[in-house]
């Protein structure tokens, strides 16, 4: 089965429905930028309430995964990998079921 893509945007909503989760706000309280660096690779940088967090990639994962999970219906434990895409941007593809 062909890995499925999902886009820059949908990262970005799978991460604020995560955090909107952990801090009990709305998804539209939390601001979310995707960033790639050539040293320490993926993350996001958020703001909750004025507050800032960074994600690292594992945190990212891991709103994809409930993402996947709670939207999609699908196996959230098939591998997630995040690439970094000259035209899309920051995309996932997912494995698996």
């Amino acid at each position: 089965m062909a890995p499925l893509k999902v886009s820059e945007q949908d990262i970005v909503n799978s991460i604020c429905l995560y955090l909107a989760d952990k801090k009990q706000v709305k998804p539209e309280e939390v601001q979310v930028e995707l960033m790639y660096d050539d040293d320490y690779g993926f993350s996001a940088e958020t703001y909750v309430n004025g507050r800032q967090q960074i994600l690292i990639k594992q945190n990212m994962i891991e709103a994809l995964r409930m993402w996947v999970d709670q939207f999609l219906g699908r196996d959230p434990f098939s591998g997630i990998e995040l690439i970094l895409d000259d035209e899309e941007g920051i995309i996932a593809l997912i494995h698996g079921n």
